[in-house]
């Protein structure tokens, strides 16, 4: 499955997207086991240290040295030599975990059409997101449709409408003020009018008002599922990578505004801060289910929690 997945172009996107952050986790690591032989409390201070600095997160870093510990507890010597290779272990033990605690009920293969509501901040590349999810999509033979149910911003609407001129794929919008679920409700007739596969909605991005955003996600559900019942089927939420700790304060936020069930973390190849996606997945248990390593449309991809600590931890 992997393979197919992962191709070569893909593989070394990754590697590519992941370089920054690579290089900042290893010039820290190297400069805290230097000259030290054996992985005792001094290098586990300093390992910590090492985490956290590169945006993992306290909570999910003191579980990875709590790991550690017990390995070095259970096995009495570890070399300094053998840390890369035991980080790597815990870090893909920790992403499998929360894989199997969330996952989404549906699919887009049996549930039709999938409704996919984008939430996250402006900013975050949630518009690009959309776009190349849509290309994606296309690419798979799906039909899709786009909903700008971001009304609040008149640059939202141009900026999606854009990206539907440029993968030649149907959107639904209304003048910049209209209400949010008024576009979602003709989005969502137009779909099941038009045998439609995936329809993607883009949602404004204001977290000034937390109550507003709140009742304003909760509407667009209730209307959502007048016309079918269990949408939406996939809440995603849209992070930026490089905003490293300030993405898990939005991950915060959003969680408590609306029921996120899945994650795309934006704009790692910019970035030291590659990290934060160890952290985000540990502590939100929500799945990462894409992320962006580069500008081109194929630059977004489905998150694979082995080639990522693979590409991450590559000497």
């Amino acid at each position: 499955m992997l393979k197919k997945i992962f191709s070569k172009d893909k593989k070394e996107s990754l590697d590519k997207g992941l370089e920054k952050s690579k290089k900042s986790f290893f010039s820290k690591l190297s400069k805290a086991v230097a000259g030290k032989s054996k992985v005792d409390d001094d290098v586990l201070d300093d390992l910590e240290e090492v985490l956290i600095t590169s945006d993992v997160g306290v909570d999910t870093t003191l579980k990875i040295i709590e790991r550690i510990e017990q390995r070095v507890a259970k096995d009495k010597y570890l070399g300094t030599s053998e840390l890369n290779k035991i980080l790597r272990e815990e870090i893909a033990g920790l992403l499998s975990e929360n894989e199997t605690n969330n996952a989404i009920k549906f699919s887009p293969d049996t549930t039709k059409p999938y409704v996919i509501m984008v939430v996250g901040v402006n900013g975050v590349g949630k518009t690009t997101t959309i776009g190349k999810l849509a290309n994606k999509y296309k690419a798979e033979g799906k039909k899709v449709l786009l909903g700008a149910a971001d009304t609040f911003r008149a640059a939202a609407i141009d900026q999606l409408q854009i990206w539907a001129d440029r993968v030649d794929i149907p959107i639904i919008k209304q003048k910049m003020g209209s209400d949010p679920a008024s576009v979602v409700f003709d989005t969502l007739q137009s779909a099941v009018a038009n045998n439609i596969d995936i329809v993607l909605i883009d949602t404004a991005g204001r977290l000034h008002n937390k109550i507003n955003l709140m009742n304003e996600l909760s509407k667009i559900k209730r209307v959502m599922q007048k016309i079918i019942p269990e949408a939406p089927h996939e809440i995603l939420l849209i992070l930026d990578g490089s905003t490293g700790q300030n993405a898990f304060e939005q991950a915060k936020q959003f969680t408590k505004a609306t029921e996120v069930n899945a994650l795309a973390v934006t704009k790692l190849d910019g970035t030291a801060k590659g990290g934060v996606v160890i952290g985000i997945s540990d502590q939100f248990q929500i799945p990462v289910k894409y992320i962006g390593v580069g500008e081109k449309v194929e630059d977004l991809q489905e998150f694979d929690k082995n080639e990522f600590v693979d590409s991450f931890f590559k000497e």
